[in-house]
């Protein structure tokens, strides 16, 4: 049945631009998505490890500008005795090394961060995420500073028939943006159904118990740290070839707290989670927007987010989960609880 439900849920996704082919709703979802997968990344560290990191938006910045700057081409001055140059590659191959560099990056921050835990690891993600900001607004030669790299070439496909087709129309990015969503949660549910995965449960819900029992707790932190950045240097190399312009501000903490604030809502530690808690805070500020002054607009988007966690603290997906739960154990006592009662 979930299978089943699975199917489903994509295959009515991926009819949403042949029934409503309107550019601007097909944009505004796409860029929900992305967030989606960056949510995605992060609940595999906040929901099934239980690490919060709130210097996220890193790893998102990371594959954005070195999807960018691959795909564009660069040559930077070192100080050894030549530049370094390198000439602009394949779109796609671009979009694979900014996911080697994110999960990289994780990787090495993995081996510094998880020797703390609390309120340290939290630091020193934060830190993390700011002096990558930094350097993105001040390595000029390389990024182009707060003037921003612009012109990113957009991402292609082999059609039969058709030839090499660049997906710059709203539908093609919106269908490449729900196969990069769809592709990365059938990894993250497949990761945490696994014996590694089952670690990792063990781990955040004890920590003292998991290594008593032989579960190596720090590998097992830096695996889903390599997987949590690759995921999210993914959606951050969309960003670049869907946007196709990027500064600095893709580092900024907002995106850290709006990924936060999806995964928590949704449910940490559910796989559907996030994707519910995208659709909602994605979508929202465009639903509002038009519709009341921008004030108000933060005012209702703060407001669902204190009565979500007030009602529902668990989050959206188990609250709902609960609820079906009790309404399948309420019909299966309903026959026994009648065949005693004579006609």
């Amino acid at each position: 049945m979930r299978r089943l439900s699975f199917l489903i849920t994509v295959a009515a996704l991926a009819s949403l631009p042949v029934l409503w082919p309107d550019p601007y709703l097909l944009s505004v979802v796409a860029a929900a998505g992305i967030m989606i997968i960056a949510a995605i990344s992060l609940n595999l560290l906040l929901g099934f490890t239980g690490q919060l990191s709130l210097g996220h938006a890193a790893f998102f910045g990371i594959g954005a500008y070195t999807s960018a700057l691959l795909s564009l081409g660069f040559d930077v001055d070192l100080g050894f005795s030549s530049p370094l140059v390198v000439e602009p590659k394949p779109v796609w191959v671009a979009f694979v090394g900014a996911i080697v560099m994110a999960s990289l990056f994780g990787w090495l921050l993995g081996k510094v961060a998880f020797r703390v835990r609390g309120a340290y690891f939290v630091i020193v993600t934060i830190s993390f995420a700011q002096v990558m900001r930094m350097v993105a607004l001040n390595w000029v030669d390389l990024t182009e500073g707060p003037m921003a790299l612009v012109s990113i070439p957009p991402l292609s496909l082999w059609v039969p028939g058709e030839g090499v087709v660049r997906l710059v129309s709203k539908a093609s990015t919106y269908w490449l943006v729900l196969a990069a969503g769809v592709l990365a949660y059938v990894i993250v549910a497949n990761l945490v159904r696994s014996r590694i995965g089952r670690a990792a449960i063990a781990l955040r819900e004890n920590e003292v118990l998991a290594k008593s029992i032989g579960i190596p707790v720090t590998r097992c932190l830096i695996v889903f740290s390599v997987l949590s950045a690759g995921i999210a240097g993914a959606a951050g190399g969309l960003y670049a070839h869907t946007v196709r312009i990027i500064d600095p501000d893709v580092f900024l903490f907002i995106y850290t707290i709006t990924m936060v604030i999806m995964v928590i809502a949704g449910g940490k530690g559910t796989l559907a989670g996030p994707v519910v808690g995208g659709l909602i805070f994605g979508l929202l500020p465009e639903v509002l927007r038009g519709v009341v002054a921008p004030e108000v607009q933060w005012i209702i988007y703060g407001a669902l987010m204190i009565l979500i966690l007030l009602f529902m603290p668990k989050g959206i997906v188990p609250a709902f989960g609960g609820l079906i739960k009790r309404h399948r154990i309420s019909l299966r006592r309903r026959p026994s609880a009648t065949q005693g009662v004579n006609p």
